[in-house]
């Protein structure tokens, strides 16, 4: 982790930090205590426990996918690898270096570099499209809610859809018109023509033209594979499907246990789909602003409402970093590069012997 990352890290941490200390101006810190001392650990443990397990099922997709092609690829390099996305999503403007940060982890390993960007480049897709399944439903159930409470946030829920479906109505048409899309992201590249050095204009046609050939023939592959697509679709499911409902565990924690679990959930949803807008690292802001507006009509009392907001915000977000530092220090695995079909025809052969 470089200096500049470290600097990062611990501003974000101080800004947080400032965040929760304005959140409590106007809460009396007795009934703060008071709310803290009454709260119900088991609940806790469970929203804790979905965390870790949003965690866990992510990094058993990415040995999914690896061992569908490596051998002996550990869970404990497998784990590695979302906890110091955690990390690098969470000190990156628009969660931008979490990608890259995998694939350096990944490399770390001894995964070939190609390929550690076609695994993360497939689970990205997935991950994406059920993102965009997951809104479409809690747009149905919350939107009407969201609108009339908070209209101006609706804008907001609607402009994140409208990005996050674009990438994935992007990355179907490469993988089913690869050569109409490789066309037409030319096109839509010639103006920067006019702002930019033939040469870099050049290099970025290139690098383009590569990531997409490289996608589209990963694509391909995979696609004769529907079992492990379906295996990795469900396994996202069930890790965003438990993530989504970490509020929910914490209201619970709270005493109120007559919220509705589908609104509760559908306006998570919306939630990380607005703080995704935020260009500051980690929402910041935003993220605590969007909780606090859009659960002020179940949590009525501030003093639990603002108890609430911080923690979510240590379980989804503070949680990630400090295991990203932890995963960081740990030392990998190696994984072998014999290929997996290689793998089993030895495996056999040694059985039969």
């Amino acid at each position: 982790m470089s200096r500049r990352n470290r600097i990062v890290l611990v501003i974000m941490v101080l800004i947080g930090m400032g965040i929760f200390a304005y959140s409590l101006r106007n809460v009396a810190l007795t009934q703060l205590l008071h709310d803290l001392v009454h709260i119900n650990v088991w609940w806790l443990l469970v929203a804790i426990g979905c965390m870790v397990g949003y965690l866990l099922i992510e990094a058993r997709i990415v040995q999914v996918f690896v061992n569908d092609r490596l051998s002996g690829f550990t869970f404990k390099d497998a784990l590695r690898i979302p906890l110091i996305e955690q990390l690098f999503n969470g000190i990156t403007p628009f969660s931008s270096g979490g990608q890259p940060a995998q694939l350096v982890a990944m490399i770390q390993t001894g995964v070939d570099g190609g390929r550690a960007s076609s695994v993360l480049l497939m689970k990205f897709v997935v991950y994406q499209a059920m993102i965009v399944i997951n809104f479409l439903i809690a747009l149905a159930i919350g939107f009407q809610f969201l609108a009339a409470k908070l209209h101006y946030f609706a804008l907001f829920v609607v402009f994140g859809f409208l990005i996050h479906l674009v990438v994935i109505v992007g990355l179907l048409m490469i993988m089913f018109w690869h050569s109409f899309t490789k066309r037409l992201v030319n096109l839509c590249l010639k103006p920067a023509r006019w702002f930019v050095k033939p040469e870099r204009y050049e290099n970025w046609r290139i690098t383009l033209d590569e990531k997409i050939d490289s996608f589209y023939h990963e694509s391909v592959r995979i696609k004769s594979q529907w079992r492990l697509m379906l295996h990795v679709t469900l396994l996202t499911l069930g890790q965003l499907a438990i993530y989504y409902l970490i509020p929910y565990f914490i209201m619970l924690s709270l005493g109120y246990h007559h919220v509705n679990v589908l609104m509760v959930t559908a306006l998570h949803i919306l939630i990380v789909m607005v703080i995704s807008l935020f260009p500051i690292p980690g929402g910041a802001g935003g993220a605590e602003f969007s909780f606090e507006a859009l659960f002020a009509s179940y949590v009525t009392t501030r003093s639990k409402l603002v108890l609430a907001m911080i923690l979510w915000r240590v379980i989804t977000y503070y949680l990630g970093l400090f295991a990203g530092m932890w995963a960081i220090a740990l030392k990998p695995d190696k994984v072998s590069e014999e290929p997996r079909e290689n793998h089993r025809i030895l495996h056999r052969l040694r059985n039969k012997s």
